[in-house]
């Protein structure tokens, strides 16, 4: 995982840091149980203040995305899953949406948008 941040930016460098790893956490990139880098370690990769990692931790712990374990580090909450999930199935309603409308414009039935659905699923099994 890269995090990028950017003096220049409008939003808070700690804001920055948060938004980056919630985003691999929700995106999947960082899974249930992944260590984090340690607040030290990436203060100094982004040249940035140790306090400002630490912000960005305990918003990101807040917010239920990591735990963090004295003396051993930081990880990706598995409390967090079940959310990751909801979201995850939400982006697949969106795209279901999008593609009964097609299918209703082009007037493609339910059976045969079923069935391509079925075919596109089990293409990769």
């Amino acid at each position: 995982m890269e995090i990028v941040v950017s003096n220049k930016a409008s939003r808070p460098l700690y804001e920055q840091i948060a938004t980056q790893i919630r985003a691999a956490i929700m995106s999947g990139e960082l899974k249930a149980g992944e260590a984090i880098p340690s607040v030290r370690s990436l203060a100094k990769s982004l040249h940035i203040s140790i306090l400002t990692v630490q912000k960005a931790y305990a918003t990101l712990q807040e917010d239920g995305f990591i735990e963090t374990t004295a003396g051993k580090g930081c990880y990706v909450s598995a409390q967090n899953q079940d959310f990751y999930l909801e979201e995850q199935q939400k982006e697949i309603e969106k795209k279901f949406s999008e593609a009964i409308e097609i299918a209703r414009a082009s007037g493609i039935s339910l059976e045969n948008l079923i069935e391509l659905l079925t075919l596109l699923y089990q293409e990769d099994e």
